[in-house]
């Protein structure tokens, strides 16, 4: 899915998103699923000709001509296979948009979420020049967004918040390091402590918890995991050692709605707040964030953004629009409520795979 410009963050810069689509087909119903590894194994060690790889070649088999009554059911059926939780999260969005069609309920309902309004955020990558970050954000605010996320790396980090808090001595707002920076930066997150962050997102390794712990101790700031969230054993692990006091929940990451609802009743047990995440997905992917971001531990605006952010045609229908300043509405439609434009789809699919019971 070409995007309007390239997306720039610690990890590197991506100009496409590549995701994996599942279709399920049981029942006379139709349910879709869509994970975003992205192109290359930046992000995590998945992506996205992986994860395709090991759907067709080891997971869709292991369901094939299943009775799966529930997300344990399913997970259970792929727990043969270790880790690979953006591939299992396909699957596990797809099913739980067929089963919220069988039950004739919006996803977001069947998982108990408060409200179909949710609050967003807006999201900036690494810019250009601190002129046109400056530009975007206060277009930001005055479109009523409550809170400010900026990716952060080396050569865009200190300076560049410190003249954005200069800029808005009031703005909500955090930085994302997606990872970039180990225990011998810790100097350089203390000095941010004095620039009121709400948080401080995955500011070491992809997978670790015991430096991000040792790193919270010494800063102020409260500290969220991403990228080292793959599963609810790590989240229990997080919250027990004291690595972070807030979690962001990517159902991709995590592996798909079951595990995520997991990770959020485990956090809201142990008072640690948290909000949604995405991979810039499409409007299919995005509405399984928003129905996610309906729960009640969901403490912050969610990464959840309209199509047009970031395409100019969106693979999926309906697009997402935003609902009133900083705020989406989600659809009243049985199951996620999306699904892909056919001839959207024949246009940008690389590769497919068909398998019947």
């Amino acid at each position: 899915m070409p995007l309007i410009a390239p997306w720039t963050t610690a990890y590197g810069s991506d100009d496409s998103i590549h995701s994996v689509l599942v279709r399920i087909d049981s029942a006379g119903l139709c349910g879709w699923g869509e994970s975003c590894p992205l192109q290359f194994p930046s992000y995590s060690p998945e992506w996205a000709a992986g994860v395709f790889m090991i759907l067709r070649d080891v997971l869709a088999p292991l369901v094939l001509g299943k009775t799966v009554s529930s997300g344990q059911d399913l997970q259970a059926l792929l727990s043969c296979v270790k880790g690979n939780p953006f591939a299992k999260a396909a699957l596990d969005l797809a099913w739980w948009d067929h089963c919220a069609q069988s039950r004739s309920q919006p996803l977001w309902k069947l998982i108990n979420g408060r409200s179909d309004t949710i609050e967003v955020g807006a999201d900036f990558g690494v810019m250009d020049n601190l002129d046109l970050l400056l530009k975007g954000i206060a277009a930001a605010t005055q479109q009523g967004f409550k809170r400010i996320k900026l990716k952060f790396r080396p050569g865009w980090d200190v300076e560049m918040v410190a003249v954005v808090r200069r800029s808005f001595p009031d703005l909500v707002f955090h930085i994302d390091c997606n990872g970039a920076y180990s225990l011998q930066d810790a100097r350089m997150f203390e000095e941010l402590d004095q620039y009121g962050l709400a948080m401080i997102e995955q500011p070491l390794a992809h997978d670790d918890l015991i430096d991000h712990a040792q790193l919270q101790r010494r800063i102020k700031t409260p500290i969220c995991l991403d990228e080292s969230i793959t599963s609810p054993d790590n989240a229990r692990k997080a919250i027990e050692i004291g690595a972070c006091r807030w979690i962001n929940l990517k159902p991709g990451r995590a592996g798909g709605i079951t595990r995520v609802l997991e990770i959020h009743d485990l956090c809201q047990s142990a008072g640690v707040p948290c909000w949604i995440g995405s991979m810039l997905e499409s409007s299919l992917g995005m509405s399984f964030c928003l129905a996610l971001a309906t729960l009640p531990n969901i403490k912050y605006p969610s990464d959840v953004f309209p199509s047009r952010r970031f395409y100019r045609k969106d693979l999926a229908r309906p697009s997402l629009e935003l609902f009133g300043p900083g705020r989406m509405k989600l659809s009243p439609a049985n199951g996620v409520g999306t699904q892909p434009d056919p001839d959207e789809l024949a246009h940008l699919t690389v590769e497919s795979a068909v398998f019947t019971a």
